[in-house]
């Protein structure tokens, strides 16, 4: 569970908050002159970085206020809240964010240190029940 510091009311659980998606993603100029493509990718089309990332919040059950977080998206370490229409502190000091997937690694696992062993699993020797159909 998060421990969110609302800039109006103090640290607060984040069952009181809502995500409202990236930070800084301005909206377009002219909507009406954007083709389906181009309006879609606007609706969309967002980062999703490994690493920090800028995020709006709403403390829905408090001031209802919404703010922007930097906040780190493997550790859930939250680096910076700052008000919405400023712009994004600089994090460069702090990790940098890496692009990729998912470790595919068999200790990857948060429950354990090691992936399932599936070399004595055998599909072949597993046979149905009488009156089953193949």
């Amino acid at each position: 569970m998060l421990l969110i510091p609302c800039p109006n009311c103090g640290p607060r659980d984040e069952t009181e908050f809502h995500y409202g998606g990236q930070a800084h993603v301005p909206y377009p100029e002219n909507p009406n002159e954007l083709t389906d493509t181009e309006w879609s990718r606007y609706l969309f089309y967002r980062e999703n970085p490994k690493g920090i990332f800028a995020e709006r919040w709403v403390h829905s059950t408090g001031c209802r206020q919404w703010f922007n977080m930097l906040r780190d998206t493997v550790s859930y370490d939250i680096q910076a809240i700052y008000p919405m229409g400023t712009p994004r502190p600089d994090s460069s000091s702090r990790a940098t964010p890496e692009s990729g997937t998912a470790s595919t690694a068999p200790d990857s696992t948060t429950t354990g240190t090691t992936g399932p062993s599936i070399s004595t699993t055998s599909l072949s020797t597993t046979t149905a029940p009488e009156g089953a159909t193949k």
